[in-house]
């Protein structure tokens, strides 16, 4: 079932409760740029993808391989909503022999693909999209990057070959929170501009604002933007998104929120859900 707009509006505050929440338990994660996908992620998979439980073995399914993939919270959290496996297995992130890693893993059902290794996620999306034309399949292959991701040159060998081959059941997005590991993007290595680029490698590209649900939507239900060209959704994101703490701060890429940070992120979120609330007359 689609979500409408302010549906998938108190599911990404819900979501972003839940990212913390499990951070916190395992004392590790990714807090920053979870927070900053997770209105993408959401929009994804509760709009977009032809993809669930019941038909996660179909060969016509849609498929989403997260190639930043350290930010694997806000995945494993939307996965358990979806029913791919009880929530309360999400208790065991980054805990002794559990599959719920730092990374995503095929050992946890609705994961199409190992990732982690940056660089790597693209070029995978690329095979498994011509695979699907020359197989005369329906299925797109949506992929995320993150924009200091974009430092790999594999993702630009791999763009040739998205462009080579027409790929237009390819949708990449660029999570461009302009952060990354040890600073902004542009000085750790800049990456110019992100849109001519993409251009130039032969992409339809599409900017949108990533942590607007409504632009989301909109932008997602456009693929695909050309006949013949791969999709690439330049998403402008936030860093940390939702926690006014967390937003644009560069320390706060694998922080851990302490009892204090995680008490006064939870009063931001429930004050953003009774907003909501009060906004669209359910309380």
């Amino acid at each position: 079932m689609k979500l409408t707009v302010e549906a998938l509006e108190l599911k990404s505050i819900q979501y972003r409760k839940k990212v913390l929440a499990i951070i916190k338990k395992a004392n590790a994660g990714h807090t920053g740029g979870s927070l900053s996908a997770t209105d993408i992620l959401n929009v994804l998979y509760n709009r977009v993808l032809n993809v669930s439980p019941q038909n996660f073995k179909d060969a016509n399914r849609d498929r989403y391989i997260q190639s930043k993939g350290h930010s694997v919270e806000a995945l494993y959290v939307i996965l358990a909503d979806l029913g791919f496996y009880p929530e309360a297995a999400l208790d065991s992130l980054n805990q002794y022999q559990s599959h719920f890693i730092g990374h995503p893993t095929r050992k946890v059902n609705g994961v199409e693909q190992n990732t982690g290794a940056l660089g790597h996620g693209l070029p995978i999306a690329v095979g498994t999209a011509i695979a699907g034309k020359k197989d005369g399949r329906s299925f797109r292959v949506f992929t995320l990057l993150g924009d200091g991701e974009l430092e790999e040159g594999s993702n630009w060998e791999a763009s040739m070959s998205a462009a080579h081959y027409g790929l237009d059941n390819l949708v990449v997005i660029v999570d461009y929170n302009g952060l990354q590991i040890t600073g902004p993007v542009e000085t750790v290595t800049g990456v110019g501009n992100l849109r001519q680029k993409f251009t130039a490698f032969g992409y339809a590209v599409r900017e949108v604002n990533g942590n607007n649900i409504a632009e989301l939507v909109s932008i997602f239900d456009q693929v695909p933007f050309e006949p013949g060209k791969p999709n690439l959704v330049l998403a402008h994101t936030t860093k940390g998104k939702g926690i006014s703490f967390i937003e644009n701060q560069v320390d706060w890429h694998h922080h851990v929120p302490n009892d204090s940070e995680f008490a006064t992120a939870m009063l931001e979120l429930d004050a953003a859900e009774e907003a909501w609330g009060r906004q669209n007359g359910s309380r």
